[in-house]
């Protein structure tokens, strides 16, 4: 059964959402979900009726009148939502079938505007990391990465306890008296004020004129329009943790220097002098530009004033002088189920930006995924990146080990 039109009144676009609809900026979110069983369809539809499309974004059409676009109820036919496409169970590389699947994915411009903007689609073959895999296309003017995840994760449940919802890690602070806790935050205040004033003249100096240097991570002209292709790479948690507790900083700080490593390596490796060295490739001379600049963005809801189109327009020029784009969900802290099929992995990712490179992390359980998608024009072996990433992330943990550094 689906929401029918009796039950939810039609709700205007956010202009967030509707910068998403702009002709260059048409953006999808893909939530890849790696499963330990076999996926059974009926048992899959069965629970979507139950949670998912109750949900007003995921039972409603777009309908476009001129300038004016508004969510209408609608019935929902699951079977125009679920794709499962039929597969040889003993094809040859299972792993290479289901990159390409979701590469293939990226070259269908829009969506069906007759019915909602989602759909799932349901892969089942074994690959090297899962049994099964199902993969959610849904446009991103339905919400970002993060709400979309947290509705996502709402519909699953505890293997552990069928009838309990994910638990989600939470950030801890330190306690602290009155007075110096007002004296920290009149100094957060301070320094709020602050950044958003650099980051406001770097945005609008950005619009402008300030682009990032040309190198083989940064896409040209048109991107936004070119198929990508995702990858992703699963680490082990406990080695960031390892990482996290012995410099006394966050996750989040972890993954950004994994990331930058990563980078720099990645780009002394394509910019350096190389020679063949007895049939081995050697690195004899990095050639890494000196003063590269290279920004990640993270858009989030905008409220314009001067309108969409300038907005989008505005939007699009920023994102495309800078290089890559730079996201994390956090995941659940303990194994759960997809409607009664257990959880492998969990990776998520966006595209329809114009950047060549977009990288998001996601935690579950004792995993982290890096997931990586890219322009293959510009980045033509993306798994040679995600090879940098893994690597720096060891060179990172067995660095602090070595060191000794206890925390604070």
């Amino acid at each position: 059964m689906a929401s029918g039109d009796d039950e939810v009144e039609e709700a205007e676009l956010s202009p967030g959402g509707r910068i998403f609809h702009a002709p260059r900026f048409n953006c999808y979110i893909l939530s890849i979900i790696g499963l330990n069983t076999a996926v059974d369809p009926a048992l899959l539809k069965f629970g979507l009726q139950q949670t998912l499309i109750k949900h007003p974004r995921f039972s409603s059409k777009l309908s476009i009148n001129g300038r004016k676009m508004k969510w209408t109820p609608t019935i929902v036919k699951l079977q125009d939502h679920i794709i499962i496409p039929g597969l040889d169970p003993n094809m040859d590389s299972p792993d290479q079938f289901v990159e390409d699947y979701i590469s293939h994915l990226t070259t269908i411009p829009t969506m069906d505007l007759s019915k909602p903007l989602w759909e799932i689609h349901i892969l089942n073959i074994k690959t090297s990391n899962a049994q099964s895999i199902c993969v959610l296309r849904i446009h991103h003017s339905i919400g970002d990465a993060t709400s979309l995840i947290s509705l996502l994760l709402a519909s699953t449940r505890k293997t552990s306890d069928s009838e309990s919802l994910p638990t989600i890690p939470v950030l801890k602070r330190a306690g602290s008296n009155a007075s110096i806790g007002f004296f920290l935050a009149i100094l957060m205040m301070l320094r709020t004020i602050w950044n958003t004033l650099v980051d406001l003249i770097l945005f609008s100096a950005t619009i402008l004129f300030l682009k990032d240097s040309k190198t083989p991570l940064k896409g040209s002209s048109g991107v936004d329009l070119k198929p990508k292709r995702l990858v992703y790479r699963i680490i082990n948690f406990d080695d960031i943790k390892v990482v996290k507790t012995k410099m006394n900083i966050t996750i989040n700080d972890v993954m950004l220097g994994v990331i930058q490593a990563g980078l720099s390596r990645y780009l002394n490796h394509e910019c350096g002098d190389n020679d063949q060295n007895g049939g081995k490739e050697k690195q004899k001379k990095m050639n890494l530009q000196k003063k590269t600049r290279l920004r990640a963005t993270l858009l989030v809801n905008l409220r314009p004033t001067p309108g969409i189109q300038v907005a989008s327009a505005m939007a699009h020029r920023f994102i495309s002088n800078t290089t890559m784009a730079l996201s994390n969900v956090v995941g659940p802290i303990e194994e759960i189920s997809f409607y009664g099929h257990p959880i492998q992995f969990l990776a998520t990712s966006v595209y329809g930006h114009p950047h060549a490179l977009t990288i998001h992390y996601q935690s579950y359980f004792n995993k982290m995924t890096i997931v990586v998608t890219v322009d293959p024009d510009v980045i033509p072996n993306p798994h040679k990146l995600c090879d940098h990433l893994e690597e720096s992330l060891n060179i990172i943990k067995n660095a602090v080990l070595d060191e000794g550094f206890d925390a604070a």
